[in-house]
């Protein structure tokens, strides 16, 4: 399960000065947003690599040695990396190329592929890109890297506030949602994961990216102790609700949700206890997509428990 991290106020609106300084550069593009025309205004080169193959891998990373020059310090940090983290996509600054796994559904290569652009943009990124720093390896500075590039990403290609302006003007909901996701051409996931963002930004809203809730449309390797892949947080939720745990979220998905394999699956309202044990009404609705399930929980209000009166 991964949870999405809040960006600290200063990086955020550092990353966001760069972004917007492209997309001027680009004449304030319309949505979709072609990431062709950035990748040419950057001067970024695209090529693709297969996971599958470390063959494949290693001849990328020893094409970086050449040329008389030594492009990294430890060429095999590269495929170290890309075995442990998983990786989908690299982004090598000093040949200022982008690397895509081939053997990634195409759906994702638009995400993986600004993910990237986000990288190129941040100068700080460019040590732990190159592995020249034992410190930017571990767990907690890498995380907060990848964080800082989706953030990059997400502002990209959802142009900065013109998404948030056209969100805001709907109320939360998976039609708003599918909407928005064919004006900017990007997935359901990345447009489900901003919507909880921007809608967030004053109340507490989450969002859950999982499996089925039904064990017969699940897959094989579900987790039943880690059912979501991801746990989307508004800044607000965050702040009030930290002692959540997804698992009681999702429990809750399970018992409103209908057994029907994909499409809207059912809402409902649901209590969640804050910081403070006190609690709140959410209403929660839930849209499968063969693939994985999103649910969008939104605030509704402190809890009112009826009184019997005597």
């Amino acid at each position: 399960m991964v949870k999405n991290i809040i960006i600290k106020t200063k990086n955020a609106l550092d990353i966001d000065r760069k972004v917007e300084r492209v997309l001027k550069d680009l004449g304030s593009p319309e949505p979709p947003l072609d990431l062709e025309i950035v990748r040419e205004l950057l001067k970024l080169d695209l090529d693709f690599y297969t996971a599958k193959d470390p063959g494949v891998l290693q001849e990328v990373v020893s094409k970086m040695t050449m040329a008389g020059k030594q492009v990294l310090a430890r060429p095999s940090r590269i495929l170290d990396a890309v075995r442990k983290w998983d990786l989908r996509a690299l982004y090598i600054p000093d040949r200022k190329q982008i690397l895509l796994d081939k053997d990634q559904p195409l759906l994702k290569h638009r995400w993986h592929e600004a993910h990237e652009v986000g990288h190129s943009l941040l100068p700080w990124h460019a040590g732990a890109m190159m592995g020249d720093n034992e410190h930017t390896l571990i767990p907690s500075c890498h995380e907060k890297l990848e964080a800082e590039a989706n953030f990059a990403a997400g502002r990209l290609l959802f142009l900065r506030d013109r998404f948030a302006e056209e969100c805001l003007a709907q109320a939360p909901s998976f039609d708003a949602l599918k909407e928005l996701k064919q004006t900017y051409g990007n997935t359901h996931t990345t447009t489900f994961w901003r919507g909880v963002e921007t809608w967030g930004r004053e109340r507490p809203i989450v969002g859950l990216v999982t499996d089925h809730p039904h064990i017969v449309h699940r897959k094989p390797d579900f987790d039943p102790n880690e059912p979501c892949k991801h746990f989307v947080q508004s800044s607000a939720f965050a702040e009030k609700f930290s002692s959540i745990r997804e698992t009681d979220v999702f429990d809750q998905v399970v018992d409103y949700c209908k057994r029907n394999k994909a499409g809207p699956l059912g809402e409902a309202d649901v209590i969640l206890t804050d910081d403070n044990g006190e609690a709140h009404l959410f209403h929660f609705e839930s849209f499968s997509f063969h693939w994985q399930t999103l649910t969008l929980g939104v605030y509704q209000g402190p809890y009112k428990r009826l009184v019997a009166v005597a």
